[in-house]
């Protein structure tokens, strides 16, 4: 499932996050990610 809506994520936990960007998975995890991105955005990532 692709989602940009947390309300969402809150409903169906995923096993797993990933981060696209120019159609390529920059980086994995759990939906921990998820929380952070929509508190803090992408930056507050670190995509490495």
């Amino acid at each position: 499932m692709i989602t940009h809506y947390q309300r969402l994520l809150d409903l169906i936990k995923p096993s797993y996050v990933h981060i696209m960007e120019n159609g390529k998975i920059i980086k994995t995890g759990d939906s921990s990610i998820a929380t952070q991105i929509n508190e803090g955005g992408f930056k507050s990532i670190a995509l490495v």
